[in-house]
């Protein structure tokens, strides 16, 4: 009860400052172009307190979902005749340009706390993940330099670096870069153009995999190289890279917060050192965690041939599967229309099923799926400490983080319009103060930043072209200058109509998802 108090706490600590600057930054334009104020109210529905201060009633709401702001005047639909002093003060009898700002000052105040959080982020000082490389394999580039699966990267051009922030390089060339390989400090000679070099490296950002298995039981299990393993972040693609014949297996126990290994339950596992240790271990009944089904898509064609959570995939098309990897490769290599044999444990039972891959096109590229997510288990990242000590950069390195973040919600919801990402990635309350838990739990200045992300989302979404929402109003100016007067009313009820079910549309979505994610 306590977890649970504790994070709708943070989810309205977190919320509450992205509804209050954005109703403020309605209410300072309303003020400054001389509009009368009535209700400035944080959260919707009942109000929990009020006070009215200089004409103005101040509230708090019950359901801090979001707040508003009520001018006077501002129903276009009114038939209610006002005088000359009451014209003066209300919303629809100022200029469009006025309007406009008021309009657009919720959207920009949002953008602006994004910047301000950026600012002071590093200009304080922030706790950021470090610049841990992914899998680096044999065919990169990189490899060929030198680079490994794991290494820390800590500076380009003799210049430090502190997180993936410091990619703003202003060299148009990479002659060096220096990592952390382990204790050790590795310089490497990298000779390469920036433009090249950045679209080589980000291609290694990908997370590192635990080496966690799993029996048919359900059991979990750590791999480890040595005995009594101190820490808990090294990857399987390490492990295998360094195999030398020798591991050791530990049971897997939890406590309140974490995974932790349990220094008794060693097994030695002893092998030819040219053989695959991954498979090493499937021979034995230990299988890798990303191989085991953490969720199917309803209607999917696994769900319809009855693979379900918790199953175990061993084999495609007869072939042995080390990882979820070589699945998703595999499918890859279908036949459009063929079926692919599916082989997975199903309480202790092998169960084989043919099944027809869906098409679907992601990022412009036609990808076949069998609707199954891994339970795969990431590394998770360390994090160090930066601060900007240069304030002139600082305010240009905040501008350049509150910009990206507005090309990339732009772009993102372009993606969700043209269905190139799912509805299902769209989250509502419970998603966002999960994550705001989460990010809380991890470091005030992961919260912060998460604030500064969800701010500009909240920003951007609002100037959709969408009715009831700031977009919604801005279109209605640009199409009241285009026919020179006010909408008729008939097409300001229909806009108002079709604005009301998108928007509940949206937040039937959200909240669908927040079940399901979370049933």
């Amino acid at each position: 009860m306590s977890n649970l108090l504790e994070g709708i706490l943070i989810f309205i600590v977190f919320l509450g400052p992205l509804i209050f600057f954005h109703e403020l930054g309605h209410f300072l334009f309303a003020r400054f172009f001389g509009v009368k104020v009535e209700v400035f109210s944080m959260g919707f529905g009942p109000k929990i307190f009020k006070h009215v201060y200089k004409g103005t009633e101040y509230a708090v709401s019950i359901i801090p979902l979001g707040g508003y702001v009520k001018m006077f005047g501002d129903d276009p639909f009114s038939e209610v005749p006002l005088t000359d002093e009451e014209k003066a003060v209300a919303f629809n009898h100022k200029s469009k340009w006025a309007r406009f700002w008021i309009v657009f000052g919720g959207p920009l105040a949002n953008l602006l706390l994004a910047y301000f959080l950026y600012l002071g982020l590093l200009s304080f000082g922030e706790k950021v993940p470090e610049t841990r490389v992914g899998v680096v394999t044999e065919k990169s580039v990189l490899f060929e330099k030198g680079l490994r699966t794991g290494d820390v990267l800590v500076g380009i051009n003799d210049e430090k670096v502190l997180s993936f922030d410091d990619f703003n390089i202003k060299a148009s060339k990479i002659d060096n870069i220096s990592v952390k390989r382990g204790i050790e400090n590795v310089s490497i000679n990298i000779d390469m153009g920036l433009e090249a070099f950045i679209q080589e490296f980000v291609t290694l950002a990908a997370p590192l995999k635990r080496p966690v298995f799993v029996n048919t039981k359900g059991d979990k299990f750590y791999l480890s190289l040595s005995q009594n393993p101190s820490n808990f972040d090294s990857s399987i693609e390490e492990l295998l890279s360094s195999y030398q014949g020798t591991a050791y297996l530990y049971n897997l126990k939890k406590d309140e917060k974490k995974i932790v290994v349990d220094p008794g339950t060693e097994s030695l596992i002893s092998s030819d050192p040219t053989k695959q240790l991954v498979g090493v271990l499937i021979g034995l009944g230990f299988y890798p965690v990303d191989m085991v089904v953490k969720s199917i898509n309803m209607s999917s064609p696994a769900d319809a041939a009855g693979i379900k959570r918790g199953d175990i995939l061993i084999k495609v098309n007869g072939l042995s599967l080390n990882s979820f990897e070589d699945l998703r490769q595999t499918l890859q290599t279908v036949e459009d229309g063929k079926d692919v044999s599916i082989s997975f444990i199903s309480n202790g039972v092998e169960v084989t099923k043919n099944i027809k891959p869906e098409v679907r096109e992601i990022d412009k590229k036609k990808v076949k799926i069998i609707g199954i997510e891994s339970s795969v288990d990431y590394v998770p990242p360390k994090f160090v400490y930066a601060k900007e000590e240069n304030l002139l950069k600082a305010f240009a390195t905040a501008l350049n983080r509150t910009s990206d973040g507005i090309i990339k919600t732009f772009s993102g919801y372009k993606k969700l319009i043209t269905r190139e990402v799912s509805l299902n990635n769209i989250g509502g309350p419970l998603a966002i103060g999960k994550v705001a838990s989460d990010s809380f739990n991890i470091s005030l200045s992961m919260f912060f930043r998460l604030m500064a992300i969800i701010s500009i989302n909240l920003g951007v979404i609002n100037l959709f072209p969408i009715p009831v929402l700031d977009g919604g109003h801005i279109m209605f100016l640009v199409f009241e200058s285009i026919n020179r007067g006010p909408l008729s009313r008939r097409k300001l009820e229909f806009a108002q109509r079709l604005g009301v079910s998108l928007l509940f549309l949206l937040i039937f979505i959200a909240l669908f998802n927040d079940v399901t994610r979370h049933l």
